[in-house]
């Protein structure tokens, strides 16, 4: 298997974990929101660490086989920044956010922070298509 094929394989892998990340965040953010039981579900908190084992790792075997890094290509370092911003935010969404009022913010900027690395990953533009 050439390098081309590689590259195709492991981005069709990090796109559908995207895809899983954004889902779970919303479905988790609407039960959330709902003070469903659904939550604290033993499931629910043990799948977004697998897939994100599965985003993270697809994403440096793809950068790996492409050549392109972070600290190397800035739109890259930016999506890096994103995504330990998004964890965080993610966190104190659904774990340490002590008030439904601060889990709703967190949420908001969790939200935003997907978004905003969706764009550089599209644009590859650490200003995500703004300029």
């Amino acid at each position: 298997m050439d390098d081309s094929s590689l590259f195709v394989i492991l981005k069709s892998i990090h796109m559908v974990a995207v895809t899983t990340t954004l889902a779970g965040l919303l479905v988790r953010g609407w039960w959330m929101l709902s003070d469903s039981k659904l939550l604290s579900a033993k499931p629910v908190k043990i799948f977004p660490h697998a897939n994100d084992t599965v985003l993270i790792s697809s994403a440096l075997a793809a950068g790996y086989v492409s050549g392109q890094l972070p600290f190397v290509d800035p739109w890259l370092t930016a999506k890096l920044f994103g995504v330990i911003a998004y964890v965080v935010f993610s966190a104190g969404a659904f774990t340490f956010g002590k008030t439904k009022q601060q889990r709703i913010i967190f949420l908001i900027l969790a939200a935003a922070t997907f978004a905003y690395i969706i764009l550089v990953a599209a644009c590859r533009s650490p200003v995500a298509c703004i300029s």
